[in-house]
């Protein structure tokens, strides 16, 4: 379980396979920290396993069909992730619960200034759009974020410059695919 907040920008080292695994090295500095092999961490969103840690690195290995069905599979090295360690009991919540577990890919839209503010078009399946609550949370890439609207498939959210920043989002444009998970309580409570 995770906050959405965003611990650090970590940086992909490398990627190789065995077989139908990525195996994927990710240089971090304060998310080393207290992370032993086995602990989960979440990458871009996606709840991974740690399974190594060498030179500075976090090592995950990464399922055909977790590469298939998120961002991590279009990763290239020297490519910025958002990395955050899991929750620990007593931890302070800052965000919203994020299990890591992503419901689709969105597609950014569009990228720009509205009202003073940096906002996200973000395509959704229509499937999913039940879940999309105005001034809900929802995990873009691991990071919360709060909706700011819905129309038809398309969501909309405001970044804070701290979050720019501090996030891969700096880095993404228009028709980039980012991790979606809709917030746990909304999916709950439209089930």
């Amino acid at each position: 379980m995770f906050t959405g907040i965003i611990e650090e920008l970590g940086k992909v080292k490398r990627i190789t396979y065995r077989g139908r695994v990525m195996v994927l090295e990710v240089s971090a500095q304060k998310t080393l920290y207290d992370v032993r092999i086995g602990d989960s961490i979440s990458l871009n969103g996606v709840c991974l396993t740690v399974t190594s840690i060498k030179g500075g690195a976090l090592c995950f290995e990464v399922m055909a069909e977790t590469f298939k069905k998120t961002n991590l599979g279009l990763l290239r090295v020297g490519e910025e992730v958002n990395i955050e360690r899991s929750l620990k009991l007593g931890d302070r919540l800052s965000g919203h619960f994020v299990t890591g577990h992503i419901d689709c890919l969105g597609l950014i839209r569009r990228k720009g200034m509205h009202k003073g503010n940096l906002a996200f078009e973000i395509a959704v399946p229509e499937s999913f759009i039940r879940y999309c609550l105005p001034k809900g949370s929802i995990s873009l890439d691991g990071i919360s974020l709060t909706l700011a609207d819905r129309r038809a498939n398309i969501i909309s959210v405001y970044v804070i410059p701290h979050t720019l920043k501090n996030t891969t989002l700096s880095f993404k444009g228009t028709s980039d695919k980012l991790n979606v998970e809709f917030d746990i309580l909304a999916k709950r409570n439209s089930a």
